[in-house]
């Protein structure tokens, strides 16, 4: 069993000890630490909550829901909802912050408590640290019988939050009803197969079939929109003569597409196609993670504005995003970020944007892709051993390759012209991770290849 606690939220496997495993002690534990820290940092006692469709969705939302009523908080409960509805939601009802029930894109023994500040935005690292230190003290307040919280239901924020994306004046209902286009959609049956659908009609789309839509958390394969993982919509969209196929992950705020052909439009391009379309008509900064690849920067750069590189993580996409003014910003994995609506990844905001986009392209999705600079990522990692000495090997490949471009901002990312590899040690699990993105796969092999040959001829002189 597994129980991950990190500045962001709790994550874990269900079952098991307590404090091994996401068991209801654990659940209990961090959701009173994270209610309590509303109430000292806001005063406001009120707190969104919603889920995605997974197995262990009902135990953990109710464990969560009696927890915060018993702090005196008032809990509106969004039910079965997504990650960027949930964001969209806390600003929207006053509320203090927000606690999305979700472990995304792993599989279905996981679930996690994602914390949201008042904005609808991912606490920091500072208030993170906060909340675990409040988790560790366990010094937590209980309200006397007649100051409990109460719970009010709201299944609006279905339509409020389509309503939201169809009002952005980049989103072209017009254009994409007179493409006609047929869709096949994968919503790895959770809350997606809600959403998406909801989204497709308002949005014109009639030609739509749906695969694992029903919001059960029986995922039918692994849930990350990886493409080993979407051989089946990838048949589908074949078979039925489809324009493009759609996949979300279970809480709907990573985004990737399926060309006409069943091949992959590739989820770093997600974030690219919706870029270059908000670049033509909102000239303005974009921003996305130092792992994400290289094409946003060019596309970028070919629109006449300005691209900056964050740190690994939405909180620091986001933070650099205000920083820098950018008008489009997320992740290379299938996260997009327009700031116009809110500030956190979102699924459905990033179909209606790419289907305008399509829309007005007036070619096909290979098309499409292809009039794209064309990058290959390669990702590899290494396991660490608790000798490793991680913050001196990094400085030392950091000395081999410093007449190299470079950055120290998270790990050690450098650049050699358009190629470039990227170091960083996970938050999760004992490894290194490395990127490499060239123009052709085998250059990105072999510039990943190179950097692990230089990291174990160091560790052996170490």
């Amino acid at each position: 069993m597994t129980l991950i606690k990190s500045i962001s939220g709790i994550r874990g496997t269900i079952g098991g000890k307590a404090g091994n495993g996401l068991t209801p002690v654990d659940i209990v534990k961090f959701t009173a630490a994270f209610g309590s820290w509303v109430i000292q940092k806001t005063g406001n006692k009120r707190i969104v909550l919603g889920r995605d469709a997974r197995i262990s969705g009902e135990m953990v939302n109710n464990l969560v829901i009696g927890t915060l009523q018993g702090l005196g908080i008032e809990v509106i409960d969004l039910g079965l909802s997504t990650t960027p509805t949930v964001e969209i939601a806390v600003p929207d009802e006053q509320a203090g912050g927000g606690i999305i029930l979700t472990a995304s894109h792993n599989p279905k023994q996981w679930n996690a408590l994602k914390l949201l500040n008042a904005n609808g935005e991912f606490i920091s690292d500072l208030d993170g640290k906060e909340v675990l230190d409040l988790a560790e003290s366990a010094s937590f307040e209980f309200a006397e019988v007649d100051k409990l919280g109460k719970v009010i239901k709201n299944d609006e924020y279905l339509q409020k939050h389509i309503d939201k994306v169809l009002a952005l004046p980049l989103v072209d209902v017009e254009a994409i009803k007179k493409a006609d286009f047929k869709v096949v959609i994968d919503c790895v049956n959770s809350t997606g197969g809600i959403f998406i659908p909801a989204l497709l009609k308002a949005l014109g789309v009639t030609r739509v079939t749906e695969l694992f839509c029903e919001p059960n958390g029986h995922f039918p394969h692994n849930p990350e929109p990886l493409p080993e993982n979407l051989t089946e919509i990838s048949k589908e969209v074949q078979k039925q003569n489809a324009d493009l196929g759609i996949v979300v992950d279970p809480d709907v705020d990573r985004l990737c597409f399926v060309n006409e052909d069943g091949s992959m439009f590739g989820e770093e391009y997600s974030l690219v196609a919706v870029a270059d379309y908000v670049l033509k008509n909102t000239p303005g900064n974009t921003v996305s993670n130092l792992s994400s690849t290289r094409a946003l920067r060019d596309v970028t750069e070919k629109a006449g504005s300005e691209y900056n590189a964050s740190a690994v993580g939405e909180v620091n996409v986001v933070n650099k995003m205000k920083e820098t003014d950018a008008i489009i910003g997320g992740e290379g994995n299938g996260g997009i970020i327009y700031p116009e609506l809110h500030y956190g990844r979102d699924a459905l905001v990033g179909i209606a944007l790419f289907l305008t986009h399509l829309a007005k392209f007036g070619k096909s999705v290979s098309l499409l892709r292809s009039s794209y600079p064309q990058y290959h990522i390669s990702k590899n990692k290494i396991t660490l051993t608790p000798e490793m000495d991680i913050d001196n090997l990094l400085k030392q490949v950091e000395e081999k390759y410093k007449n190299q471009p470079y950055s120290t901002i998270d790990g050690l990312k450098i650049e050699f012209d358009k190629t470039w590899v990227h170091l960083r040690r996970s938050n999760t699990e004992p490894i290194i991770r490395i990127y490499s993105e060239a123009e052709n796969e085998t250059v990105a092999e072999s510039l990943a290849n190179k950097i692990i040959s230089d990291i174990k001829e160091i560790l052996k002189l170490n």
